[in-house]
C-alpha cells in the first residue's frame, strides 16, 4: 500500500505541474497548436481528463469499461482523438474543473482497489499500481507537448523514474505492435535521473546498451523527441532498432516525431 500511495502521490504532484501550466491561460491560448499533430492544448488536457475519467470506471465499474473497450473497437482509428475533441469542445474553465475532478477521483479509486486486482485497459490489465505509473507517464508526456507548444521549460523531477521504468518495461510491446519479434536478448538500461541518481534495467553483462539523460530516455519512449535529436549513447544492432519504435503507450503503433536538428544518435 506504500508503494501505492508514494505513486499516487507522484501521480497527483505530475498532473499539478501541468495544471500550474495551462491554469492562466486565456481561451485563445488553449488554442495553441502542440507538436502532436491536430492537437491544441485543449485538446491535450481533454484527452487527459477522458482517460481520467475512463480509468477510474474501470477501478470501479468493470462492466462499464467493457462498454468502453466495445465502443473502442467500433472505431479504433478515431475513438481516442474523437473523445479528446468533445472534451476539449467545452470552454476551457469548465475542461479544466472538469480534469481536476476526474484525476482526484481517479486517485480515490487507485486507492482503495484492492492489493491483486487487475484493472483492466486498452492494453494489458495492470493492477493500480501499474495504473498509477501509466498515467504518471501520460501526464508528463503530455505536458510535455503543452509545455513545448508554450515556449516553456518545466523543470524534470525524479518523478521521471516511474516514466523510465515503464519505457524499460514495455520494450517487447514496441515490437509485437509491429508484428516484430522481441530480440530474445534483453537490453541493459543506465539512466542518470534529474537528482543525479543511477536508475538502471537489464543485467550487467548485456551486449545491447542505451545509456544517458533519464529525461532523453523518457522523450524517447513517449515519442516526444525523436532519436536523433537525444543525446543517449546506444549500443547494439538490436538497441538501434528498438530507438526507432520504442513505444511506452498503449494503442496503434505511434508514428513518432521529425528531427528537430541534424544529429545523429551516438553508437
Amino acid at each position: 500500500m506504500t508503494v501505492l500511495r508514494d505513486l499516487v502521490d507522484d501521480m497527483t504532484a505530475e498532473a499539478a505541474s501541468l495544471d500550474d501550466l495551462v491554469a492562466g491561460l486565456d481561451d485563445t491560448q488553449w488554442l495553441t497548436p502542440t507538436p502532436a499533430e491536430g492537437w491544441t492544448v485543449a485538446d491535450q488536457v481533454g484527452h487527459l481528463a477522458w482517460t481520467d475519467r475512463v480509468a477510474t470506471v474501470s477501478a470501479t465499474d468493470p462492466d462499464g469499461f467493457a462498454v468502453v473497450l466495445a465502443e473502442g473497437a467500433a472505431d479504433p482509428a478515431n475513438f481516442i482523438d474523437d473523445a479528446a475533441a468533445q472534451m476539449a469542445a467545452q470552454p476551457p474553465a469548465d475542461l479544466l474543473r472538469q480534469w481536476r475532478d476526474m484525476r482526484a477521483a481517479l486517485a480515490d479509486a487507485l486507492l482503495a482497489t484492492p492489493a491483486g486486482t487487475k484493472l483492466a485497459w486498452f492494453g494489458p490489465p495492470m493492477s493500480a499500481a501499474s495504473m498509477a505509473t501509466a498515467r504518471i507517464m501520460e501526464y508528463w508526456a503530455h505536458g510535455q507537448d503543452v509545455a513545448d507548444a508554450l515556449g516553456v521549460t518545466v523543470e524534470p523531477t525524479d518523478r521521471l523514474k516511474a516514466v523510465a521504468h515503464i519505457g524499460a518495461r514495455t520494450r517487447d510491446f514496441a515490437y509485437v505492435l509491429r508484428g516484430k519479434t522481441p530480440p530474445a536478448d534483453e537490453f541493459r538500461i543506465e539512466l542518470t535521473g534529474p537528482s543525479g541518481d543511477e536508475w538502471t534495467w537489464g543485467p550487467q553483462d548485456a551486449t545491447d546498451r542505451v545509456t544517458g539523460s533519464a529525461v532523453d530516455f523518457c522523450l524517447l519512449v513517449t515519442q516526444r523527441r525523436a532519436p536523433e535529436d537525444l543525446g543517449l549513447t546506444v549500443v547494439g544492432d538490436d538497441a538501434t532498432e528498438w530507438t526507432a519504435i520504442a513505444q511506452c503507450f498503449a494503442g496503434a503503433p505511434g508514428p513518432g516525431r521529425a528531427p528537430r536538428v541534424d544529429a545523429a544518435v551516438a553508437r
